[in-house]
C-alpha cells in the first residue's frame, strides 16, 4: 500500500470519532419538517468530509444522538434515556425523526422555532443602533439555529422600510463598557459603579456625510444608570455632573467612551424616576415639564392614542358619536406639540389652559415663519 493511501486511511480512522457529531451538524443545517435526507445522502456528505461510513451505521448514530439529546433534556443518565426510547418510540421524545412518507430524516426539535428566529431577525434589522454589517452578522448567527432553507426564507421575507442604520461600528463595545461601569460586580468581585467620559457627536450642515464632536471636542462626564431602547435606538440615562440632573444620550453618538474609576453620583435623582412612566411620557427623548393634559381626538385615532399612551391608569371617555377625551400625564414640550399638530383637526388640546396657550404660541411662532 502506498504511503499516501496509508495516511488517508489513518486520517479516516481518526475522523470516525467525529462521525456522530458531523451527522448531527449536517442534519441541523440541511433538514427541517419540509426537507428530509436519506441514509445514502448522509453517507455521501460524510465522504466529502473524509469520513467513511455505511448506511446502517448512520441509523445507529441517529439513535445515539437522540439518546444523548433526551438525557440532556431530562437531566437523566444515558441508560435511563435508552429505556425511555425503548418504551416510548413516539417522535415526541426524539431530536431526529424519520418521515415514512418522504422517506428521510429531519431535525424535529430545535432550541427555537421558526417564528422565534423570525422575530429575532426582525428585531435586529429594526435596530438603528447597529451598523448594516453588524446587523447582517448577527442575523447569520441567529439563523444558525434553523436549517439553511429556513434561514434563506427568513432573510428574504423580512422587509424594514427606511430604517436608517448608524455608521458607528463601536456601538456594541460602547454598550459593553457602559454595562461594566454600571456593574456592582466585576470578575466575581465587588465593584463600585463609576462615572464615564465620552465625546458626543452631531451632524453639521456644512458636511452631513460625517458627524462632528459637540462642544468642540470637550469631554462629557456622567454617571450612567440605565440603558434604554426607544424607536430602534439605544439611549443612556445618566446623571450629568454639570447640570446636576438626569439626561439621556444616544449611545451611537457617543465616542471614545472611558471608565474613570471615580464613584458614581446622582443616586437620589435616579431614584425619583419611575422608568416605566418615564419611558411612556418622554416623546423621542425630549425633556419637558410634567402636566396632566386633556386631549380631544376623533374616534378614528383611538388605536393611535392607546398605542401611544397605553391603557393602564389612563382615562378615556366618549363625548359624542365622533370624539373621545383622554386625560394623560405628559412631558409638555415642542416635540409633544409637534406630535399633536401632526393630526391636524383630528386632535385638540382641551386643558389645562396654560398648555393650550403654550400650544397656541407654538403655532403662532410657526405661522410667523411663513
Amino acid at each position: 500500500m502506498s504511503e499516501d493511501k496509508v495516511v488517508a486511511k489513518h486520517g479516516r480512522q481518526v475522523n470516525q470519532k467525529l462521525k456522530p457529531y458531523m451527522v448531527l451538524q449536517y442534519l441541523l443545517k440541511n433538514t427541517d419538517e419540509n426537507h428530509v435526507v436519506d441514509g445514502y445522502t448522509i453517507v455521501a456528505a460524510l465522504e466529502n468530509w473524509g469520513i467513511s461510513s455505511e448506511r446502517r451505521s448512520i441509523y445507529k448514530d441517529i439513535h445515539e444522538i437522540n439518546k444523548a439529546s433526551l438525557a440532556l433534556e431530562l437531566n437523566c443518565t444515558l441508560q435511563e434515556a435508552e429505556k425511555i426510547l425503548a418504551l416510548d418510540d413516539r417522535d415526541d421524545s426524539k431530536l431526529i425523526v424519520y418521515d415514512s412518507k418522504k422517506k428521510g430524516y429531519y431535525v424535529r426539535q430545535r432550541h427555537f422555532d421558526l417564528n422565534d428566529i423570525r422575530l429575532f431577525v426582525e428585531g435586529i434589522y429594526a435596530s438603528k443602533f447597529l451598523t448594516e454589517g453588524q446587523a447582517k452578522r448577527l442575523v447569520n448567527v441567529v439563523c444558525e439555529f434553523v436549517s439553511n432553507y429556513q434561514a434563506e426564507k427568513i432573510k428574504h421575507n423580512v422587509v424594514v422600510v427606511d430604517r436608517v442604520k448608524t455608521n458607528n461600528k463601536s456601538v456594541l463595545n460602547t454598550i459593553s463598557l457602559i454595562n461594566e461601569a454600571m456593574s456592582k460586580t466585576m470578575d466575581g468581585k465587588p465593584h463600585s459603579p463609576e462615572r464615564i467620559t465620552f465625546k458626543y457627536l452631531c451632524y453639521s450642515i456644512s458636511d452631513i456625510s460625517k458627524q462632528i464632536e459637540r462642544k468642540r471636542g470637550q469631554k462629557y462626564m456622567v454617571s450612567p444608570y440605565q440603558l434604554l431602547i426607544n424607536n430602534g435606538n439605544y439611549y443612556l440615562l445618566a446623571f450629568d455632573h454639570y447640570s446636576k440632573e438626569m439626561r439621556t444620550y444616544r449611545v451611537d453618538r457617543m465616542k471614545n467612551v472611558s471608565r474613570t474609576g471615580q464613584p458614581r453620583e446622582g443616586q437620589e435623582e435616579f431614584l425619583k424616576i419611575d422608568l416605566k412612566t418615564y419611558m411612556k411620557r418622554v416623546f423621542s427623548m425630549y425633556s419637558g415639564e410634567d402636566e396632566e393634559v386633556t386631549i380631544c381626538f376623533k374616534n378614528s385615532l383611538l388605536d393611535v392614542a392607546i398605542d401611544h399612551f397605553g391603557r393602564k391608569d389612563i382615562s378615556y371617555k366618549k363625548i359624542d358619536e365622533d370624539h373621545f377625551l383622554v386625560k394623560v400625564p405628559v412631558q409638555v414640550s415642542n416635540k409633544f406639540f409637534g406630535w399633536i399638530l401632526g393630526f391636524g383637526d383630528e386632535a385638540k388640546i382641551i386643558a389645562p389652559d396654560g398648555v393650550v396657550k403654550e400650544f397656541c404660541a407654538y403655532m403662532d411662532k410657526i405661522r410667523g415663519m411663513y
